[in-house]
């Protein structure tokens, strides 16, 4: 499994989101300078994480971005499947796939979906508050 820059830049965004959720709604325009990110391609990556309800935008003067519910309620699971789409380790488990004609003798079935299991315990497991917890314990 190979995390795109989409995906890596989206959970960047949404820590940055957390970190500020009491400024309210941050422009879009200084989340891409602070993450280094095009405006352009930024817009891309909000728009998904708005339509899978993690990230709420308001137009207009004081408009940008927040968080649509509390850091600790929002998976990085959740943001990077927003992103990136099917996290699956192989195309035949993804969700819209075509049924595959060898599953019912395929060997190794077994241990994408236990890789594909784990791999969705892992990244569910970590909320935007722990990232932000993380990122601000200081270096040991």
């Amino acid at each position: 499994m190979m995390i795109s820059t989409k995906g890596r830049y989206a959970l960047r965004v949404m820590i940055e989101l957390a970190q500020r959720q009491e400024e309210g709604y941050i422009s879009l325009k200084e989340v891409a300078k602070n993450q280094e990110i095009s405006e352009k391609y930024l817009e891309a990556i909000m728009k998904n994480l708005v339509t899978a309800g993690l990230a709420v935008g308001m137009r207009g003067k004081g408009g940008g971005y927040r968080l649509a519910r509390p850091a600790a309620q929002c998976s990085a699971g959740e943001i990077l499947q927003a992103a990136e789409g099917s996290l699956a380790p192989v195309a035949c488990l993804e969700e819209d796939a075509e049924p595959c004609l060898r599953r019912d003798q395929c060997a190794s079935l077994p241990l994408w979906q236990e890789l594909e299991q784990v791999v969705q315990d892992f990244l569910s497991g970590y909320s935007l508050e722990r990232l932000m917890e993380q990122s601000a314990a200081p270096e040991v």
